[in-house]
């Protein structure tokens, strides 16, 4: 019987014995098979044939210690392959004692644990790297918030000074828009940061889930979607900020890039409310200004469209944005043109749409400044025009500028 749980034992784990003086006498096919080497090349050496040069002296000490003291040892062990490879084992080594209760040799019984021990160690590789992340964007957000706390003292500042320079009402139902369009931004951020953020909370949950299964793929999986959902929201705080920036100098720039800014700013609320988008703006036409004021402008008569397709109950929801080239004398115009399929303007309102705090909207849904504010900026700040008119099923705005 004795020998048939020998026989057991010898199959299932990985069985080495030694004499007092730790030479190896034994090893069965397993301890062979996982060392690498060959029964003759082990038996007569010395057990630390395969220990690790990575593992504390003290540890061997505290071995010998415990085992000499007749107890049992019990430890997962840091071994090294003949190939060189690392392989964790869990191992209790028994001294073996003779009717007088002398050691006469010892007998170690391991079993193999590297999988799981290096699954450990990649799982808190990728959760010190998660953390890191999540450090650098908590860092971000407060540098960003930082920063649009300051663009809006800037704000404030400008509409003081503008009040105390000119007295006129244009001036200062400007600067009222102004300050609106920052209340609308700052919610274009929260609306874009929403699916995201369910999105990571439902992936770190499945991690957690894959962790506690031992599913390495799936780990590294969940780990790959979480950076990229961590990337992508840090990007849109940076697309945002670029968005805000307080930079009045005028330039010149590519109108192509100040409408791809609005639809970046835009793209969320296009998506949910399925409105398709067709996009004919070619390059190398450059006008004197401010980008981000041009895709204020492009922002207010998008949004204008989305309310009208909402209001008038418009399924086949489209809008077309085209740039053309016109001559007119000796100069040379653009003509960027937004037009919709939402309904168009009715007839007793279309000569007052321009007109501040005009609006068809509930006093909650708008303050009746966009047009107006969008009109400003093109004529004041972009030295051009803006106009509109109705067409079969919508509207049409178009923005003239000079080349």
């Amino acid at each position: 019987m004795s020998n048939t749980y020998q026989e057991a034992i010898e199959n299932s784990n990985i069985v080495s014995k030694t004499d007092i003086n730790g030479i190896i006498t034994f090893v069965n096919d397993e301890f062979c098979k996982i060392s690498g080497y060959s029964y003759d090349e082990l038996i007569g050496q010395n057990h630390n044939i395969v220990r690790h040069p990575e593992v504390a002296t003290s540890n061997f000490e505290t071995l010998w210690q415990t085992i000499l003291s007749k107890k049992p040892f019990k430890a997962t062990v840091k071994n090294l392959s003949k190939n060189g490879s690392t392989v964790y084992l869990n191992t209790t080594i028994t001294p073996i004692l003779d009717e007088n209760q002398n050691i006469i040799e010892f007998i170690a019984i391991r079993y193999d644990v590297t999988a799981e021990v290096e699954l450990k160690k990649s799982l808190e590789l990728k959760e010190k790297e998660l953390e890191q992340l999540n450090l650098n964007l908590e860092q971000k957000v407060k540098e960003q918030t930082k920063q649009l706390k300051e663009l809006n003292k800037t704000l404030e500042q400008r509409v003081q000074e503008e009040i105390k320079k000119n007295e006129e009402k244009q001036k200062l139902l400007f600067w009222q828009s102004r300050m609106a369009s920052l209340g609308q931004m700052l919610a274009n951020i929260a609306h874009q940061w929403r699916q995201p953020l369910t999105e990571l909370n439902l992936t770190l949950f499945n991690m957690k889930k894959a962790c506690t299964q031992n599913n390495e793929k799936k780990v590294d999986e969940l780990y790959k979607e979480s950076k990229s959902l961590i990337s992508n929201m840090s990007l849109t705080i940076e697309d945002f900020s670029n968005f805000f920036n307080p930079q009045k100098e005028k330039k010149s720039f590519e109108i192509k890039e100040a409408v791809n800014e609005a639809l970046m700013v835009l793209r969320k609320v296009i998506e949910l409310e399925n409105i398709h988008i067709q996009i004919d703006v070619p390059i190398n036409y450059k006008v004197i200004g401010v980008s981000n004021e041009l895709s204020q402008v492009i922002i207010n008569l998008i949004q204008n469209s989305k309310d009208a397709f909402i209001q008038n109950d418009i399924t086949n929801r489209t809008i077309m944005i085209t740039l053309k080239e016109k001559q007119i004398l000796d100069k040379k115009y653009s003509l960027l043109e937004i037009s919709d399929n939402a309904g168009g303007i009715t007839k007793e309102n279309i000569d007052k749409i321009f007109e501040p705090y005009f609006t068809t909207k509930h006093k909650s849904q708008g303050t009746g400044l966009g047009l107006f504010m969008s009109k400003m900026i093109i004529e004041k700040s972009l030295d051009g025009q803006l106009s509109h008119k109705n067409t079969k099923d919508g509207s049409i705005f178009t923005i003239k500028l000079v080349l």
